[in-house]
């Protein structure tokens, strides 16, 4: 909790003030004090309650007074809120690697299946937008919330030679300038904004290897770090060698299905132990943007990551005045003292 007036806090002081002349009165009633003969008139004109229910009206009040003094200095507190426009961009990797079986049928069908999935559990919500790479990296679907069109546009994923990681993640980044101005595209100023805030923007990144060619994957996070855009790496696979085969309506067709096979399936390289992914350079790169690394091995561990990433940039922490409860309850507090009070002292009828 944070204060906007924290001076404010110097009113507080009056409740120590307010019990040292309490207990000075106390002392000067006790010196004045009149002596009488008879106990039992003492006791007929003391109310019939104990010494500690007696200090009930002071505690209340004094708390009260104390609320109040807090709720004069305007707390702010920090409370989860869900984020009204946010824009992510899923970056898919279709290397040549994604054919490997090591995840049933092969990677990048059970990559295609669980965005797949994420971009339905998503509707009606953020503007989702697609981006494939390979040795270079496109986008496939302009951020937008169509999620019938981003589930269609996944079924026609092909693979292809290289890993471009790092141009994966520039793309992204003009793929989000275009619908949110707050973010500068690639070689204009980014005009970085001081403050520990991010975007209304994520890049997830799912790749099996690393980078390859094209720009360094630090180069486009620093890219991303200056635009306040965070970036989730996925690392999807394993590390046991598996033969890779996909479909043919999985390939390019333009020369890189040669290794392929002729009918239903193609396969190439079979039993080639899978490239290892670069978990430092993805680890680095969510390190400097804000973002988290997280390593999937099979379908439903991918399933479990992405369904986890939206609660990282879809609720966002903002800073809330919460003065007005403090000073509700404040002034709750001394009215309920007072009645109290008010309600122990009231003339008695005197016994007949």
């Amino acid at each position: 909790m944070s204060f906007s007036w924290p001076w404010a806090l110097l009113s507080l002081l009056v409740v120590p003030l307010i019990l040292a002349v309490r207990e000075w009165a106390r002392r000067r009633r006790r010196r004045a004090a009149v002596r009488v003969t008879s106990i039992a008139l003492v006791r007929s004109a003391l109310p019939g309650r104990t010494r500690w229910t007696r200090k009930i009206p002071t505690a209340l009040f004094l708390a009260g007074l104390a609320l109040l003094g807090v709720g004069a200095a305007r707390p702010q507190a920090s409370v989860p809120v869900p984020q009204t426009s946010v824009t992510i961009l899923l970056a898919l990797d279709t290397s040549g690697s994604m054919c490997s079986t090591d995840v049933d049928p092969n990677r990048l069908t059970a990559a295609r299946k669980a965005a797949a999935e994420f971009i339905e559990s998503q509707r009606g919500g953020p503007r989702i937008g697609l981006v494939t790479f390979a040795g270079s990296a496109g986008l496939l679907v302009p951020p937008t919330d169509d999620t019938d069109a981003l589930v269609k546009a996944l079924d026609g994923l092909t693979v292809s030679r290289g890993t471009a990681i790092g141009q994966a993640v520039l793309t992204s980044i003009d793929a989000i300038a275009e619908v949110d101005p707050s973010v500068a595209p690639t070689g204009a100023d980014p005009n970085p904004v001081s403050g520990t805030g991010y975007a209304g923007a994520a890049i997830i990144v799912l790749t099996d290897g690393a980078n390859t060619q094209g720009v360094d994957p630090k180069v486009a996070a620093r890219e991303a770090a200056l635009r306040r855009v965070r970036v989730f790496p996925i690392g999807f696979g394993t590390t046991v060698p598996a033969p890779m085969v996909c479909e043919n309506s999985q390939f390019d067709g333009q020369g890189f299905g040669r290794w392929g096979g002729s009918g239903g399936r193609g396969g190439f390289d079979r039993g080639r132990s899978p490239r290892t992914i670069d978990e430092p350079a993805l680890k680095q790169m969510a390190q400097a943007t804000g973002g988290s690394y997280h390593r999937a091995e099979n379908a439903g561990q991918l399933q479990n990551a992405l369904d986890a990433l939206p609660g990282s940039f879809t609720v966002v922490q903002q800073r809330v005045d919460t003065s007005a409860a403090f000073a509700g309850g404040g002034g709750v507090l001394v009215a309920v003292a007072l009645s109290v009070s008010l309600w122990w002292n009231r003339p008695r009828t005197p016994a007949r």
